[in-house]
């Protein structure tokens, strides 16, 4: 089903103002103050400041397609507006959470009328591009193609994931960024002061604090600022000279809670884990906690996190200290036994106990050097002497002859080859000095002298102590 009202005129005058945009009313103080025009646009500066490239080729009436991508209230669709009004183009928005193909071909249909008849091109604004599946996007493509429709599609999600690549090579792509607090200052002013669509008629006065906690809290959404802030003022006494104030805990009330940017499925899901997966490797408690936190409170899986604790003990900590994944796998049944919120603590325990041992990814590169040997070598037999001679059939064929039996031998310790022929001497594992890891690495050194041969192939001794020393 298409935004557009079914008494709007086929054919908009070039320029004319948006009358929804124009004139306060019922609508939501962050859809009054919506910005009209380049100069009362705030932030993306990169995008579409004076000399940037999208800003030169709007003002050169050389518009192409375009995908802004970007979080919640940062201007995605003020922007396709503007762009429309600038380059006096006909603005037929869409919303993919509720239109169809059909309304897409009548959009279509009625732009080659307009193209005809009046030569006015027509913007077609697509919010929320990403939720159209497949079939839905590729019926945009051949008027895009053939210039029937200029495309501006927005969304949240990254584009190279949801937005089909016939699409995109024809698309240019804009990342947008969260509003800085400064820029959300400024929008907050001029919605207080604002007398034609904002608050002015109101007399707000916004008080320091308050103003400092609405501009935290909105997290760089303009959208959560106003609203927040047109509830504060509607709720607000006049005082006895018809001043509304408006002070933190009208702030607080408005806003109740604070909703976190994140995505189970999304950017934020994978840009989040890997900052926590990182701080962790990079022995950062504090940063450590601060992800896990933002994951937990934005209502991820405990468990997945969990997961991820216990894959972070093998990989990156590994035998430097063995008990990193008994602690990870002890947060993972906590999460299971008593669950959230009271698990919180204990995956907070793992997350501060993994990024404060020491570290060592001996184990991770030699199970993948095991794993490329496999892919690439032939699946050669397991050697006769380590074969199980369980019936006279096998001792007949020699399985087991000559194993030597371990705790037969002084310390508990033999000379005796384990890999096929094709790999003999070959080094997956070479510990590293850290934690437990440099106990370790001198035994196997003490084993291997005993052995008496040096590697045929892979890692050497001398490889192995170079990265004992640089862990």
């Amino acid at each position: 089903m298409t935004q557009t009202s079914g008494s709007e005129p086929l054919f908009s005058s070039p320029g004319k103002p948006d009358r929804a945009l124009a004139s306060p009313g019922p609508a939501p103080l962050a859809s009054r103050m919506r910005p009209r025009t380049f100069d009362e646009f705030v932030g993306q500066d990169h995008i579409v400041g004076q000399g940037t490239l999208l800003r030169k080729s709007i003002e050169a009436d050389a518009m192409p397609s375009i995908v802004l991508w970007g979080p919640p209230g940062t201007g995605k669709t003020t922007l396709a507006r503007i762009i429309a009004r600038t380059t006096r183009s006909h603005f037929a928005p869409l919303s993919a959470v509720t239109a169809g193909v059909a309304d897409l071909r009548r959009v279509i249909d009625e732009a080659r009328k307009r193209q005809s008849f009046s030569g006015q091109r027509t913007i077609l604004f697509i919010d929320e591009i990403h939720r159209f599946n497949k079939a839905q996007q590729d019926a945009i493509l051949p008027f895009v193609e053939d210039g029937t429709v200029t495309f501006i599609g927005a969304t949240t999600e990254n584009p190279s994931f949801e937005v089909i690549s016939p699409l995109l090579s024809r698309s240019r792509t804009f990342k947008l960024e969260p509003l800085s607090e400064a820029h959300l200052r400024v929008i907050l002013m001029k919605a207080i002061e604002d007398t034609e669509r904002g608050l002015g008629a109101l007399h707000v006065r916004l008080t320091d604090d308050a103003t400092d906690e609405l501009v935290a809290v909105a997290s760089g959404d303009a959208r959560t600022a106003l609203n927040a802030l047109e509830l504060a003022s509607g709720a607000a006494e006049p005082d006895a000279v018809g001043v509304r104030t408006v002070t933190v805990d009208a702030v607080r009330e408005a806003m109740q809670s604070r909703t976190l940017l994140y995505d189970r499925a999304g950017d934020q899901h994978y840009d989040i884990i890997s900052a926590l997966h990182k701080s962790l490797r990079d022995s950062d408690p504090d940063a450590g906690l601060y992800w896990l936190g933002r994951m937990i409170e934005a209502g991820e899986d405990p468990l997945y996190i969990a997961r991820r604790l216990v894959r972070f003990a093998s990989e990156d900590v590994g035998m430097a200290d063995p008990n990193a994944l008994v602690i990870a796998m002890a947060a993972q049944q906590a999460v299971h036994f008593v669950g959230l919120p009271e698990a919180n603590l204990a995956l907070a325990q793992a997350a501060v106990y993994l990024a404060t041992a020491p570290k060592s990814n001996s184990l991770y590169a030699g199970y993948s050097a095991v794993q490329d040997d496999i892919r690439k070598g032939p699946n050669e037999p397991v050697p006769l002497h380590l074969r199980n001679p369980v019936t006279g059939l096998m001792r007949a064929f020699d399985y087991g002859k000559g194993y030597k039996y371990a705790h037969e031998y002084e310390g508990h310790f033999v000379d005796q080859e384990h890999l096929p022929p094709g790999l003999r001497g070959r080094r997956y594992y070479s510990p590293s000095n850290q934690g437990y890891e440099r106990e370790m690495g001198a035994r196997l050194q003490s084993w291997r002298r005993s052995r008496g041969a040096s590697p045929a192939n892979g890692t050497t001794e001398e490889d192995a102590t170079e990265r004992g020393e640089t862990g």
